[in-house]
């Protein structure tokens, strides 16, 4: 049976793309789809162009870099952001190529998580970090370990989520994250 890869890469069912140090080498018509831009729009950009903020993309590279390193793949889910500006809840899975070079080149896949998750709050960038770790069902310490920041500092974020969702506890506030209420 010939097998023909590009025929897959194009037709799968999720966002893929091809990077090289953080940059999109290619990618296939559902990722374009999902973030609302052309592959001739994206090929070659820095995947900062589909972040929230400059910030977050800095951020999360740095922290995604030990754990490719170390396991040579890696996974979460975060808030993205389309071309239009509209942001959505997207499930990233990535591999490293080269464990040692962990962003040096890599193969990802993007799902859009906004049918089950929409986006109903504005958001920091740093509230979307924490939110997405709580649906992890992570707690404040690990969170503050996670993020590099102290565990009270996760329970004010948390407390302005909670406000923000209208949430009594923090198990309302994870359904009402999943939920998109």
């Amino acid at each position: 049976m010939d097998v023909d890869y590009r025929l897959a890469f194009n037709m799968a069912p999720v966002g893929l793309c091809l990077s090289r140090n953080r940059a999109i080498v290619d990618c296939n018509q559902q990722l374009c789809d999902m973030f609302g831009s052309s592959r001739e729009l994206l090929i070659g950009q820095s995947f900062q162009v589909l972040y929230p903020s400059a910030d977050e993309y800095e951020r999360l590279g740095a922290r995604m870099a030990p754990i490719l390193n170390a396991k040579g793949h890696y996974a979460d889910d975060r808030i993205m952001k389309r071309a239009s500006g509209e942001v959505f809840w997207c499930h990233v899975t990535g591999r490293a190529l080269n464990r040692d070079a962990p962003h040096e080149s890599g193969i990802w896949a993007f799902e859009d998580l906004s049918s089950q998750r929409p986006v109903k709050a504005e958001l920091t960038a740093r509230e979307r970090e924490v939110a997405a770790r709580l649906l992890d069902g992570m707690t404040s310490k690990e969170i503050g370990k996670a993020l590099l920041i102290s565990h009270r500092t996760v329970e004010i974020y948390r407390a302005r989520l909670m406000r923000k969702y209208k949430a009594s506890t923090t198990a309302d506030l994870v359904h009402k994250l999943m939920a998109g209420a």
